[in-house]
């Protein structure tokens, strides 16, 4: 029997086996930003510790800082200072390669590494951010960590981790019209719930992952931690090495091709050995919508969302709850849902396909009156390779704000927030209570181009009407 790419990554980079279960391995590529490094820092001075391989670390700065007016300092917001403060001078004490506020390669942490070519397969990442799965894409195996890990890479270069089950989930079939990759990835979890994943690693695999782009690729395993998977990733090809073929940190010349050749032999045997196999046809697929305040509580936007007397007993309590924060009525419709803003960017889909995607939409119409449209690049290459192509201006000329990189209205740690009981149509990750920024506010998750089809529509739409 052969093994996945998840056990041999797992096996190259064991330094030593802890109990039967528990391994500590060797960590290739350590991503920091701002928010879950400073404490992690402090410690090492405390206990007068050096960073153990700064070569390694990729520092940047993307979740406090501002989408407008980002260069005027000190920012209004005290604490996000204080981090941007604390995570210069860090990387400058420590001498790590960071990429601030006036590097062009600053963005969300988990699309410049990529984009820079730090991204590569058959590694091991960590970052202390939950959706470092996204770097997954590339058959690395990638770890979001907390900030006491994150302490621990720095020093140690290597965290202790349960090894954990693979489940291969095969994408079949023909990808309909107006289905992109945050389609697929939330009807994964709609089918498996946020809770399947748990223990887990997710292979996804199947003819229609592997026709792919890179960036599509990077949504889908951004977003396994949204179904309790511990990481999620792809077996690298051909569309991998094409995409990391001359990235500035990418091996150059003859090691290009050494880099290749070991790629290929992590990639998953013909005979490889899984703990669950998953498949899904994804002919009949329509473009899907969360509803409510979970990842897996989403329906296709031809469809009618739950009634609580058919659903089973485990899923009564949060379906109860979503209804009651969300102000819908079960069997309702949730086509035609009237938004207050639509959000597009995030490290789910703030890349340049993203952005060229939801260009298709709006051009040549207009945001609906009463919407604030918001779109945000996820880095500063982003955003130039978009205004190169004259997409800011489609987006301004339709009615949206044009914004600088960040993960702006994401999550609630800059001044991009909802106020209220505003509704979202979001390209993002996460529709928690709360997660945009106010504890009524409400967050409705779906690709880049239905947020831009509720954004001219000014309420849910179908993006086969529109494209």
């Amino acid at each position: 029997m052969g093994k996945n790419l998840f056990n041999k990554v797992w096996d190259l980079h064991k330094v030593a086996s802890l109990s039967e279960t528990r391994d500590q391995l060797f960590i290739a590529l350590h991503l920091v930003h701002e928010v879950t490094s400073p404490q992690a820092f402090q410690a090492l001075r405390e206990r007068g510790l050096k960073i153990k391989y700064p070569e390694r670390v990729v520092s940047t700065v993307d979740h406090i800082v501002p989408t407008q007016d980002q260069l005027i300092r000190p920012y209004r917001d005290d604490l996000a200072e204080q981090m941007l403060q604390a995570i210069e001078q860090n990387t400058k004490d420590f001498g790590l390669r960071f990429f601030g506020l006036d590097s062009d390669s600053q963005g969300i942490v988990h699309i410049i590494g990529p984009e820079n070519g730090f991204t590569q397969p058959g590694i091991t990442i960590a970052c202390g951010d939950s959706h470092t799965s996204t770097h997954g894409a590339f058959g690395a195996i990638a770890f979001g960590i907390g900030t006491s890990q994150v302490r621990d890479v720095l020093a140690t270069q290597t965290l202790a981790f349960e090894r954990l089950k693979v489940r291969k989930i095969d994408l079949t079939g023909t990808r309909p019209r107006g289905i992109y990759a945050k389609d697929l990835i939330i009807k994964i979890i709609a089918e498996l719930g946020v809770r399947g994943g748990l223990g887990y690693a997710y292979e996804f695999a199947g003819p229609v992952i592997h026709a792919l782009s890179m960036e599509e690729r990077m949504t889908v395993c951004n977003m396994a931690i949204e179904g309790g998977a511990r990481a999620g990733y792809v077996n690298p090809d051909q569309i991998t090495f094409d995409y990391l073929e001359g990235r500035p940190f990418s091996p150059k010349g003859a090691k290009f091709a050494e880099a290749v050749a070991h790629w290929k032999s992590m990639a998953s045997d013909p005979d490889a050995d899984y703990d669950d196999v998953y498949t899904l046809d994804v002919t009949s697929m329509s473009p899907m919508v969360t509803w409510g305040i979970t990842p897996g509580q989403a329906i296709a936007v031809d469809q009618t969302m739950p009634v609580i007397a058919e659903l089973d007993e485990a899923d009564v309590e949060i379906t109860e709850k979503a209804y009651e924060h969300m102000g819908f009525e079960e069997g309702g419709k949730i086509e035609g849902k009237k938004i207050d803003v639509a959000f597009i960017g995030s490290c789910t889909n703030g890349r340049i396909s993203d952005f060229r995607a939801a260009a298709e939409v709006v051009k040549g119409r207009k945001v609906a009156s009463h919407v604030t449209a918001l779109a945000v690049p996820g880095s500063r290459k982003v955003k130039q390779q978009a205004e190169a192509e004259g997409l800011d201006k489609i987006f301004t000329e339709a009615g949206f704000q044009w914004r600088q990189a960040g993960c702006s209205m994401c999550l609630a740690m800059n001044p991009d927030k909802l106020t209220g009981r505003q509704l979202s149509a979001s390209s993002s990750n996460r529709n928690f209570i709360g997660r945009q920024g106010t504890p009524k506010g409400r967050t409705l998750l779906m690709s880049p181009a239905m947020v831009a089809a509720a954004a001219v529509e000014g309420a849910v739409a179908d993006v086969r009407n529109f494209i």
